[in-house]
């Protein structure tokens, strides 16, 4: 049987870009909905796959979209934080900036994903095996991980996710969740980037080991430990 995890803040923590009652029943209602739904069907037909990346990787019909609806809506409310919004900062600055040329470019292709995505579906930031990143839109409930994608961010553009805040004006609330609601440590926990403080160490063991010696800590910082997180461009699905 499967399970989800409590939200990660209150009902009401995100207002005003999304208000109480939307957060309240899109959790209990319609995340919760397809998790009872799924196990049921696992408890009818006994399928092989033990995880929700197995039913997402091979499962189809309506036994995937309960399993992908379960797992993408956890992946959604994970994305935000109360403290979310502003601009990225640091390594995932950078990297944003290599993959899509600035940040407000990683903005703007992320909206019209969003925008565009006809009907019910999701707008994604992903990884290839490459390491390289790139926007997509799925329709329903698919999920990037069945085409061999790693999402690193994710925003729910059925329109229960915002029908009673923003009625039909879809842009407007993709534009909150840009500007005020993207938890930015959490995308950069999910590329791999070090934290400002697991820096902040590297740079103290660097500095103990030669504290002279400050073009070694340099390169050693930013290339040696950071080594393997990629960002470069990778053309747009959709």
């Amino acid at each position: 049987m499967f399970s989800i995890e409590p939200l990660p803040y209150a009902y009401d923590a995100l207002a005003p870009a999304i208000g109480a009652r939307t957060v309240e029943i899109h959790f209990e209602r319609h995340h919760r909905g397809y998790l009872e739904k799924l196990n049921r069907a696992v408890l009818t037909e006994n399928p092989p796959w033990k995880t929700l990346e197995g039913f997402i990787s091979s499962a189809r019909g309506e036994i995937f979209d309960l399993a992908a609806q379960v797992w993408n809506h956890s992946f959604y409310w994970e994305g935000m934080s109360p403290r979310g919004g502003g601009e990225p900062e640091g390594m995932l600055r950078d990297i944003l900036n290599d993959a899509f040329g600035d940040v407000a470019s990683f903005k703007r292709e992320f909206t019209e994903a969003a925008n565009s995505e006809f009907g019910s579906g999701w707008a994604w930031l992903v990884r290839d095996r490459y390491g390289r990143l790139g926007i997509q839109k799925s329709s329903d409930a698919e999920n990037p991980i069945r085409r061999d994608f790693v999402p690193i961010l994710t925003l729910d553009v059925w329109e229960h996710a915002y029908y009673l805040d923003y009625q039909n004006e879809r842009e407007r609330y993709v534009e909150r969740f840009l500007d005020d609601l993207i938890d930015w440590g959490r995308v950069a926990q999910r590329l791999g980037v070090p934290s400002e403080a697991t820096i902040a160490s590297w740079a103290h063991e660097e500095l103990r080991e030669d504290e002279h010696d400050e073009d070694r800590w340099a390169i050693g910082l930013l290339g040696d430990r950071a080594n393997g997180v990629v960002a470069t461009r990778e053309p747009r699905e959709s």
